[in-house]
């Protein structure tokens, strides 16, 4: 039985190397499979899934409204043999319950990739469905940028590198506006823990 996987750490981790890497191996046995972006980062990313280390591929957009269940039957000629979604954390609640729907049903195996906590150290709606479901749950590891401590948080900068904590729950960006912390550094630094 095909399951639903949630590689989950703070920003810089790999987590989009680590899915290219996957896919590239799927696509090397001549395996095909789907990869999927929400469009709060392709309108960044012109549609693809990126590295910082500079590997890219293609990716399906979609919305809040995109169903994976239905668009992935209607697939099912293509043989498709994983689903890899990026930037998990930004997909509802509902399409969280779509894509176990997949792997329950129609036997493929998902992988999503996504970012934990927010910068207030909350739970995006994505996160923490799929912490809820998801059959197997993978930390990928990074450092926080105090100490050498394994960093779990994130940190959201103005323009002057301070420390914000308040502000929409999504802002796009990369290590400009972000900065990764172990807990007790965040706590700290935020007092909101």
């Amino acid at each position: 039985m095909a399951k639903l996987h949630f590689f989950y750490s703070t920003m810089n981790a790999g987590k989009s190397t680590a899915l290219l890497q996957s896919n590239h191996n799927y696509k090397e046995s001549d395996l095909n499979t789907l990869l999927f972006i929400p469009k709060h980062i392709a309108d960044k990313s012109n549609g693809k899934i990126v590295s910082r280390i500079g590997l890219e591929a293609d990716a399906i957009i979609v919305d809040a409204e995109y169903n994976f269940f239905d668009e992935i039957f209607s697939k099912q000629s293509e043989n498709i043999s994983c689903i890899f979604v990026d930037e998990a954390q930004f997909l509802t609640k509902k399409q969280i319950h779509s894509l176990g729907k997949v792997a329950d049903e129609l036997n493929i195996p998902v992988m999503c990739y996504g970012i934990r906590t927010d910068f207030q150290g909350e739970l995006f709606e994505g996160s923490k469905e799929l912490l809820a479901l998801a059959d197997n749950l993978k930390e990928l590891k990074t450092i926080c940028s105090e100490c050498d401590k394994k960093a779990t948080m994130v940190v959201r900068l103005d323009s002057d590198g301070k420390i914000l904590l308040e502000g929409e729950k999504i802002v796009i960006g990369g290590n400009e506006i972000y900065k990764t912390l172990c807990r007790k550094h965040f706590r700290e630094l935020t007092k909101l823990i």
